[in-house]
């Protein structure tokens, strides 16, 4: 790789890692495209470039999500009870959604994920804030659904960000919110989530990307390793520093530029999808 190009994939790890920290969005709504950007410039198999952003920003996740928990754990907001209900679920559907999206059209798969998009920048934009609970740590506190309820929201918020790339946070942040939990713990709650989903969603694209043909070389399945590493580094590094922002500082501004971008990056998606 050019020095410009690992400078560029430095920038947008760090930047990933920032937003997963401070929104609990895994970074994947935001790397995927510019990942897809940067393999197209590349001139990597049109018919592997969704699948392989989708792949390496899993990877990343799943070494931010580490260094993202960490500073939340040191908060108190992590509610690993909570966690502990929705990652069996999690990680039986990270597995499955790479596999579904093999069975997808390049153009289909970019569609999707510019909806999801979409959908995660409106949430960010217009979601609503949950009353704040008594305790960061009590789960009690949050109004659950059973163990049953709880595999099954965790095994959809699996299947769809092993689709799309994400670490989950679009969908586990608005749904713990609207089940009592405060933000700062959704968050921290989500980061720690981010993990399982990124680990089985890395190792099944590794295994259902393992016979594709025309893979660029260091390509392990649609896993692209070269940048997986670069951009894992810069994450990690930013994403303690966005899980302070997420406790310090009042974020409301922050957020509505991450949904600009998002609203950006999933017009980007469309384009790719139509072309």
């Amino acid at each position: 790789m050019s020095a410009g190009l690992i400078l560029l994939l430095l920038l947008m790890g760090a930047f990933g890692g920032f937003a997963a920290g401070m929104l609990g969005i895994g970074g994947g709504m935001i790397l995927v495209p510019f990942i897809t950007m940067i393999f197209t410039a590349q001139g990597f198999a049109p018919h592997a470039i969704i699948h392989m952003a989708v792949a390496t920003s899993l990877g990343v996740i799943m070494f931010t999500s580490v260094s993202s928990v960490r500073a939340h754990h040191q908060h108190g907001a992590v509610l690993w009870s909570v966690a502990a209900l929705l990652a069996p679920g999690i990680l039986l559907g990270a597995w499955c959604g790479p596999w579904i999206a093999k069975q997808m059209s390049s153009a289909g798969q970019a569609l999707l994920f510019a909806v999801f998009l979409t959908i995660s920048a409106t949430q960010i934009l217009f979601g609503k804030k949950a009353a704040a609970s008594t305790s960061q740590d009590d789960a009690a506190a949050a109004h659950l659904p059973g163990r049953s309820a709880m595999f099954g929201t965790g095994m959809l918020i699996g299947v769809i960000s092993g689709l799309v790339g994400a670490g989950g946070g679009f969908l586990s942040v608005p749904f713990l919110m609207r089940r009592g939990v405060r933000i700062q713990n959704a968050v921290a709650t989500s980061a720690a989530l981010g993990f399982p989903i990124a680990l089985s969603g890395t190792l099944s694209n590794i295994y259902y990307g393992w016979q594709v043909p025309d893979l660029p070389p260091y390509a392990l399945g649609f896993v692209y390793v070269p940048a997986l590493a670069v951009m894992a580094l810069a994450s990690v590094s930013m994403a303690p520093f966005g899980a302070r922002a997420a406790h310090r500082l009042p974020v409301q501004t922050l957020k509505k530029i991450f949904a600009v971008m998002l609203y950006c990056l999933a017009a980007y998606m469309l384009y790719k999808a139509l072309n």
